[in-house]
């Protein structure tokens, strides 16, 4: 499915996803890469050792989640948008997902939008908590959103009201 339609399926996503119990600890990476391409910003942006060196500039990103605290260096500098931040302990209600965010107008802290999954479909609403703009170059802006828990593993990206 992926090669054919850019969506991962759910056997690629077990395989980057940290476990319930990495997720129930704090913050962490998740690295949707699935195809070997000269690329390593991730690696050199990571300045916990979480996401190792690689063997070959082509390989797959390799994770350790322990590692990670979720400060979220490696996802402003991925080119293909892959990387996002999920932290699973935000709230009792609420998991924090951060995501690289491209498109303008960004939104702005507390604007309710559209949550989006990975073909694009509308999930749910979701609530912005936090915009980082860098205005670096080749740095991409993170929106923090806040996901009911059972919707934070689906959301992917978002769309602001019309």
């Amino acid at each position: 499915m992926l090669a054919s339609t850019g969506v991962p399926t759910q056997k690629d996503l077990d395989k980057v996803f940290p476990s319930d119990e990495r997720l129930s600890k704090g913050p962490t990476v998740i690295v949707e890469c699935f195809q070997n391409i000269p690329c390593n910003p991730c690696y050199t942006a990571c300045r916990t050792g979480s996401i190792k060196e690689f063997e070959d500039i082509n390989d797959l990103p390799n994770v350790d989640h322990d590692l990670c605290n979720g400060c979220s260096l490696c996802v402003s500098n991925c080119p293909g948008l892959a990387i996002s931040v999920l932290d699973m302990t935000y709230s009792d209600e609420e998991a924090l997902l951060k995501i690289p965010y491209e498109l303008i107008p960004l939104p702005t802290p507390n604007q309710i939008v559209k949550g989006l999954d990975r073909e694009g479909k509308e999930i749910c609403e979701v609530r912005v908590v936090k915009v980082i703009n860098s205005k670096a170059l080749d740095k991409t802006p993170i929106i923090s959103i806040a996901v009911k828990k059972d919707f934070a593993k689906i959301i992917r990206n978002i769309r602001l009201e019309e």
